[in-house]
């Protein structure tokens, strides 16, 4: 039997890791560690961190090397692909280091239930026969350290918010009855697609690490520096995790 224990580690301050997540991380026999290539090699090195700054060697700590998604379209026949692969490092890994069981944990950035596939990952293992518990400990989400970072509240008052991604954004446009709407994974700035007046943007990179960047202001003043701003991070450090929050009225 393996117990997967899924650590939510917010977003790149180690201040974020709650003391469950440590507890989590203490208790496991085995974490593993995603290598993502030298562009994100930040990535992996906070994650190292966190593991000798909490863990005691009597936990094994195991670096893999993280299989890509492709590129080439359709998208989301090529996301099931890579979660396969995935699955497949991970159970390579487990017959390695765990074949007789035991606790296994993966640090997960923010929260594994936002945006993150490493449970429907993790199902694909006891699809495949694998004798397996699921404990997730929950984390700080991007959402979350957005709103701090700025200081807003999430929504407007009794108002419902739309968290969406950059692809379906420019795909179907401001999202129907949402006055504010929260775009991850957006590496095509798909706010440029939408008609800028009456709209306020709140947005940011790295938050909670030594780099974050944040801008906001009115759309249609702002959009263009943040496009700009947004590139050249990503040229300084080769990969760039972003998100933001738009609102169409004062709330």
């Amino acid at each position: 039997m393996i117990d997967l224990h899924l650590i939510g580690i917010g977003t790149g301050n180690p201040d974020h890791l709650t003391m469950a997540a440590i507890r989590a991380m203490r208790g496991a026999d085995l974490i593993l560690l995603p290598r993502k290539g030298d562009a994100k090699s930040d990535l992996i090195d906070l994650r190292r961190s966190l593991c000798a700054a909490n863990v005691s060697e009597a936990t094994r700590v195991v670096e893999f090397d993280l299989p890509t998604r492709s590129p080439t379209p359709p998208y989301i026949e090529a996301v099931h692909d890579w979660h396969d692969a995935i699955a497949a490092a991970w159970a390579e890994q487990i017959a390695v280091h765990l074949p007789g069981g035991g606790a296994l944990a993966l640090l997960v950035w923010g929260d594994p239930s936002l945006y993150d596939s490493t449970l429907r990952i993790a199902e694909r293992l006891r699809a495949d026969g694998m004798a397996l518990r699921l404990h997730v400990v929950p984390g700080i989400t991007s959402v979350q350290a957005l709103t701090a970072a700025h200081a807003i509240p999430l929504n407007s008052l009794a108002a419902p918010v739309v968290i969406t991604t950059g692809r379906r954004l420019r795909e179907g446009g401001w999202p129907e009855g949402a006055d504010t709407v929260v775009v991850m994974l957006d590496g095509g700035c798909a706010f440029g697609s939408l008609p800028a007046e009456g709209v306020h943007i709140w947005w940011g990179a790295y938050l909670g690490m030594a780099q974050e960047a944040l801008v906001e202001g009115p759309l249609g003043d702002v959009a263009a520096a943040i496009v700009e701003t947004r590139a050249a991070l990503r040229a300084r450090h080769g990969w760039i995790m972003d998100v933001y929050l738009m609102r169409r009225r004062d709330g």
